[in-house]
């Protein structure tokens, strides 16, 4: 018998899994809230989720102007569909008690998440949890906050499962690379992207040249946070690319954490939400064939048969999940 503080933890391989408030999240287009000038070109750009910045893009002088900015931001701009999120200082900062408190009490209805930085374990969203429930609770707040969590330190990450689990609150689940690269020690000065020291070289064959191949330093950091993200029904999102000047640097990280089942990334500057909506939007081509794929297996299961050849290739009762991702997303995306 497991120990009562474990029990609701406990899963079988058959849990069915509780999938998290359904939203486009392809690009996170973030925006320091101590520069109110620049909300409502957010509010107007092609980004899914704006979230107002109250944490490191803001200096300790200006968090409580910042959130002064924000709590006005939510009241007065219109940012018509997207989802509004606001980064909130850590838990253990002096100025996050405020930060929940002020904008549940003074912010109204239209903020759909916050945003939690640097969370290390299950104990941090409780926190955060407790004290939202109480103030929504205090005003008659009717619509429910949802949680986005950044994993950012090498606890974060070695608590990533319990940390994805830790709330019904929690939809998204984000990969923080910079300080993450600063928790580990990583020799890096950069946020996100390749390292050139990071890399293999061929066998030593004769004195023939050997060649050098670069590859991904946060591989495995981001598989980790998918694996744990879709574990619990969340949604994966992959951080900030610093070199705002290098669009084909920001397509290759949004094409790597896309094709690792990330949902989106974020975008620092205006310049990466093109980007980013494209690489995350399934093509034409890509729905197309999801579409012939359920037409094969709806044909297949009126004839009695678990898998048919499609162009050559074999399909069966996984390829149907797979469409059906593609062509809810397409959906999604002809509806915003």
């Amino acid at each position: 018998m497991l120990p009562l503080c474990q029990r609701s933890a406990f899963r079988t391989s058959f849990t069915k899994i509780e999938p998290a408030t359904s939203r486009l999240n392809r690009c996170e287009l973030a925006v320091p809230a101590s520069n109110p000038k620049l909300f409502d070109k957010a509010a107007k750009s092609a980004a899914d989720v704006v979230f107002m910045d109250l944490e490191d893009s803001v200096s300790p002088l200006e968090k409580d102007s910042a959130r002064v900015n924000a709590i006005k931001a939510l009241k007065e701009i219109d940012w018509g569909s997207k989802t509004v999120v606001v980064r909130i200082n850590s838990c253990d900062s002096p100025y996050f008690y405020k930060d929940v408190v002020d904008i549940i009490e003074q912010g109204g209805e239209r903020l759909d998440m916050f945003m939690i930085p640097m969370v290390g374990t299950a104990a941090d969203v409780y926190a955060v949890d407790v004290l939202t429930s109480s103030v929504e609770k205090a005003v008659n707040r009717q619509k429910k906050l949802g949680f986005g969590l950044i994993i950012e330190t090498a606890l974060g990450m070695s608590n990533v499962n319990e940390i994805a689990g830790a709330s019904k609150r929690n939809e998204s689940l984000h990969f923080g690379v910079a300080d993450y690269a600063a928790s580990t020690q990583s020799r890096t000065t950069a946020i996100g992207g390749p390292n050139p020291n990071y890399g293999v070289l061929t066998d030593k064959v004769g004195d023939d040249k050997r060649d050098f191949f670069w590859g991904d330093v946060w591989h495995y950091a981001i598989a980790r946070v998918v694996v744990a993200a879709r574990a619990h029904g969340l949604r994966p999102v992959d951080g900030p690319f610093g070199d705002f000047n290098d669009g084909d640097g920001y397509r290759a990280q949004s094409n790597r954490a896309a094709v690792l089942g990330c949902e989106g990334k974020w975008a620092i500057h205006p310049s990466q939400i093109k980007i980013a909506n494209e690489v995350f939007s399934p093509s034409e081509a890509e729905v197309t064939k999801a579409r012939r794929i359920l037409e094969a297996m709806e044909k297949a299961q009126k004839e009695g048969l678990g898998a048919v050849t499609l162009d050559g290739k074999m399909i069966d009762i996984a390829s149907i999940k797979q469409a059906e991702h593609l062509v809810k997303t397409a959906e999604r995306i002809a509806a915003s």
